[in-house]
């Protein structure tokens, strides 16, 4: 018998591996009798004790029988004719076929190798490493309240209470822990309201520019997606359709891409609208802990009398992004619908890490985070816009950046086909830049640059805008410098 073994695994696995391709595709005729375990080894140059293991598991397997006195004999298996590994399109859903159709993403969370050693990129939060190491220490305190049992489908009721009573502190949303729905972060919200809500081809609306994946999923779901711009007030409610439209999604603390903050008045009108046409709202509260202000607005959930806001928060962003836990709150007539579809999608979320979460909460020790966080995310802005604002007037324009992770920097002069060799221009001097266009349905007139400064210190925030400046004097020497200083940028503020 010739076998050719493929070097994975363990021997006896390779050789069981082998035997049984040889048995499945009509080689060995079933009832033929196996080379004896001592050949098989001297033509394998095995030991013995390999060739035993693999025919103990052909013949747990039922591929093969020992028989005392008569070896081991091929079982009666049927043949299969082997197909083809190559990877080729095959007959999917309806859903499948959408979500092949879509765009890649360029948001952070998609794999990016060969970063720069100064990225700007978007998505991934300031993380505390020490909060992030002492994280297994929690779990295990944990796992001795959670216990073994599946998890409840709405979520640990401790921490539910705990973010009804932070939200009513921070957010002014009144809500008991039986308006909240655990869930495993924002997209996975989404999914569920989607579930729960539309059918394919009803209408939704979601603010231009626009998160991608919240997108994304809703076109795969099979919704008729329609976009109304934002302005310096936030979504221009007035060009909302006047009919009733299923669902709208807005982040109207810090609107994603753009940085805008919903005013009040706006805030009110989308609810006027929401209560007139009969529409549901998905607030996503994505980063509003990160605000400059000393309170930021109220939360659209906080001023709507008519139920019809569905609330989402998530902890990616103010803890870490490996913790998959977010948050809906639920308006009462969908509260049920929205459990059921949880309890459908993954039974519920996983118990201990709700535990560890809840406890962190409740102590008081999330807020603390929070407040520490908050801080060092403002000396990160206070740095990067202090740093571009010594490049702004001709050459670029800083976008509102009263809060969160990141903020736009529009060029004034940059035509979009110079875009592509700019951006790789700064990655050769080891500088990350990301354009902000692919989140725009509609284009912008200019292109721009979605800057993510989260993860950077502060130093290097600044050696960051140094090299961006760089880029500007050879892209365009003559407009980067105003005024007598035309040395290298100054690392103050």
């Amino acid at each position: 018998m010739l076998l050719a073994l493929d070097k994975r695994g363990s021997l006896y696995d390779q050789i069981a591996r082998a035997i049984r391709v040889e048995i499945l595709e009509g080689r060995i005729a079933a009832g033929s009798k196996l080379p004896s375990t001592r050949t098989l080894a001297i033509a394998l140059g095995v030991s013995r004790k390999s060739v035993l293991q693999a025919y103990d598991l052909l013949c747990a397997e039922e591929l093969a029988i020992a028989r005392e006195g008569s070896g081991t004999r091929v079982g009666k298996v049927g043949s299969f004719t082997r197909v083809s590994t190559k990877i080729r399109m095959v007959p999917t859903s309806l859903y499948a076929l959408r979500a092949r159709s879509l765009p890649s993403i360029t948001l952070a969370g998609a794999h990016i190798s060969g970063r720069p050693r100064f990225d700007l990129h978007y998505g991934e939060p300031l993380v505390d490493p020490a909060l992030f190491h002492s994280w297994r220490r929690k779990l295990a305190a944990a796992a001795l309240r959670a216990g073994p049992t599946y998890p409840l489908a709405g979520g640990y009721l401790p921490l539910r209470r705990a973010i009804a009573e932070y939200l009513g502190r921070r957010r002014g949303i009144v809500c008991d822990a039986a308006d909240i729905l655990v869930v495993g972060g924002t997209q996975q919200a989404l999914t569920l309201v989607e579930r729960v809500l539309l059918n394919p081809g009803d209408d939704v609306v979601v603010e231009d520019p626009h998160y991608q994946l919240a997108l994304h999923s809703l076109l795969a779901h099979g919704a008729r997606v329609t976009s109304v711009r934002t302005d310096p007030e936030g979504l221009v409610v007035q060009e909302l359709p006047r009919r009733e439209t299923r669902l709208l999604l807005v982040t109207p603390s810090h609107q994603f891409p753009s940085g805008v903050v919903m005013t009040l008045t706006r805030r009110l009108e989308l609810l006027r609208w929401a209560a007139r046409t009969g529409s549901w709202i998905f607030e996503d509260d994505y980063d509003t802990e990160f605000h400059s202000r000393v309170r930021p607005l109220p939360a659209l959930r906080s001023l709507d009398l008519a139920d019809r806001v569905l609330y989402v928060g998530t902890f990616s962003k103010s803890l870490f992004p490996s913790l998959r836990l977010g948050f809906i709150v639920c308006p009462k007539a969908l509260r049920d619908d929205l459990y059921r579809a949880k309890l459908m999608d993954d039974i519920g979320s996983a118990t201990m890490e709700q535990a560890a979460l809840g406890a962190f909460i409740q102590s008081g020790m999330f807020e603390k985070h929070l407040r520490k966080t908050a801080k060092e995310l403002v000396n990160r802005r206070r740095a990067i816009v202090a740093a571009l604002q010594r490049l702004a007037g001709s050459h670029i324009e800083i976008g509102p950046h009263e809060a969160g992770m990141h903020l736009i920097v529009w060029f004034r002069h940059l035509a979009f086909d110079r875009l592509d060799a700019f951006i790789e221009r700064a990655k050769s001097l080891g500088l990350g830049l990301y354009p902000v266009h692919p989140y725009y349905r509609t284009r912008p007139s200019r292109p721009g640059l979605l800057v993510g400064y989260a993860g950077l210190s502060v130093s290097q925030l600044r050696t960051a805008v140094e090299l961006f400046a760089q880029c500007l004097e050879s892209e365009s020497p003559e407009h980067v410098r105003s005024g007598p200083d035309t040395g290298r940028l100054n690392n103050g503020p």
